[in-house]
């Protein structure tokens, strides 16, 4: 048997030198022998020298097939070259493509596949003969050669950095050490084409990541912009209430007080009675400016956070309230505001008058959520009058990309829970 491990250019001289010396031997020797002639037997050697000329311009493309399927392929041989080259002018799933192709038909297997290495995995991008409807298949590179349709493996490597894997199927047929040489200079010359192919990869997907980011930025800034219209109409309505209301009752009592000073006939009764009644109010409309106040600027909410602002609101209502949970750390202003406005509402509306039973409120942070649940076994109004009355601080809680639920458990219980998420910016992966 032949030697597979002869060169294929030797080996091609080889076989058409045995070929020739065969043709001689026939006809000078063998034929020469059975005749005497002198004429004959000088002819011989010329006519010798014809057929074997006649026969390589025949027999030679058939010598080199068995030369190239018997020789091995030394360095990174033409069909590897060529793959590449092909691979580099077109897209990456030709390129793929023809890699699978070159081992499939240079090292004659059934088929042939292309892993791609994502993260710690090997993804199957590309099979000669290709495969339609089918899902790509995911391995490890340990767990590569024990698939049963992998008879070889050769790991493509840039550096140390693995970039993908090569594999052939032969069943019923051995991997000899052609193949191997062979897989291992396609996968030589692979490694720079799939190197660029993964940056390429890795630069759409920046790209991809960076419009994503883009919208996701335009779409919380108008989140913010709703959030400060909401807020500032809320603001207005708040003012216009004190100044249409409160003001024009305290401005017609001074003007009382005017009248019964300069008048004569009042009695300082009287007139003590209604500078009562107009302290009162006036001390009822600088509260409700520290309320407006505190809702545009609260300073606890500031220092301390909404646990701080929300346990200092407490210590003001006629009902008492069980606060709970606390933050890890700080969030931004528009966040920890927002909770806090609608947990404020909330806690005025239900804890404004005197019960023994307490108003719960927690606050906490999980699953990158800012939520507050403030629960009210014994209250005084119904779900669907909470939800009017918090339709501003729920409009805020939507704008900036939150919600808020209402729910009665049947028996005069109400919960309210309202949640933000704990960051309006785009995340930025590093």
């Amino acid at each position: 048997m032949m030697n597979s491990t002869i060169p294929a250019r030797p080996l091609r001289l080889l076989l058409a030198s045995a070929a020739v010396a065969a043709v001689f031997a026939v006809m000078v020797i063998a034929i020469g022998s059975l005749t005497d002639s002198i004429a004959v037997a000088v002819a011989l050697p010329f006519v010798a020298a014809a057929l074997s000329t006649a026969g390589l311009t025949i027999g030679l493309p058939r010598i080199d097939r068995l030369a190239q399927h018997a020789g091995p392929t030394t360095g990174a041989g033409p069909a590897p070259a060529a793959a590449v080259a092909g691979a580099q002018a077109g897209s990456l799933e030709q390129a793929l493509y023809d890699l699978a192709r070159v081992l499939a038909e240079g090292t004659r297997a059934q088929h042939a596949v292309v892993w791609l290495a994502a993260a710690d995995k090997l993804v199957s991008a590309a099979t000669y003969p290709a495969v339609t409807g089918v899902e790509p298949r995911t391995t490890t590179l340990a767990a590569l050669l024990a698939l049963p349709d992998v008879d070889h493996a050769v790991p493509v490597l840039d550096g140390s950095v693995l970039r993908a894997a090569l594999t052939v199927g032969k069943p019923g047929r051995p991997v000899t050490p052609a193949d191997q040489r062979l897989m291992q200079d396609v996968a030589q010359g692979a490694g720079l084409l799939l190197r660029g192919a993964q940056l390429t990869s890795e630069l759409e997907d920046r790209v991809r990541q960076a419009d994503e980011l883009a919208t996701q930025l335009q779409a919380s800034r108008q989140r913010l912009t709703r959030a400060r219209d909401v807020e500032r109409q809320r603001l207005v309505g708040e003012l216009t209430q004190v100044t249409t209301a409160r003001l024009a009752t305290l401005r017609g009592d001074v003007a009382e007080i005017q009248d019964l000073l300069s008048g004569g006939e009042a009695s300082i009764e009287h007139t003590q009675r209604t500078l009562v009644q107009t302290r009162a109010g006036l001390d009822e409309l600088l509260d409700r400016f520290r309320l407006i106040a505190r809702g545009v600027y609260p300073a606890v909410l500031r220092s301390q956070g909404p646990a701080g602002a929300l346990e200092e609101l407490a210590t003001d209502l006629p009902r008492p309230v069980r606060l709970s949970g606390h933050l890890s750390h700080r969030l931004s202003w528009e966040i920890e505001s927002g909770i806090y406005w609608l947990a404020a509402s909330a806690m005025q509306l239900l804890a404004g008058q005197v019960a023994e039973t307490p108003l719960r409120v927690h606050l906490e942070h999980i699953q990158r959520r800012l939520a507050v649940r403030i629960e009210d076994p014994t209250a005084p109004i119904t779900a669907i009058e909470i939800g009017t009355a918090l339709t501003d601080d729920v409009d805020r809680l939507a704008a900036l990309g939150g919600d808020a639920e209402i729910v009665e458990d049947g028996a005069g219980g109400i919960a309210l829970r309202a949640w933000l998420p704990d960051q309006l910016e785009p995340l930025v992966r590093p």
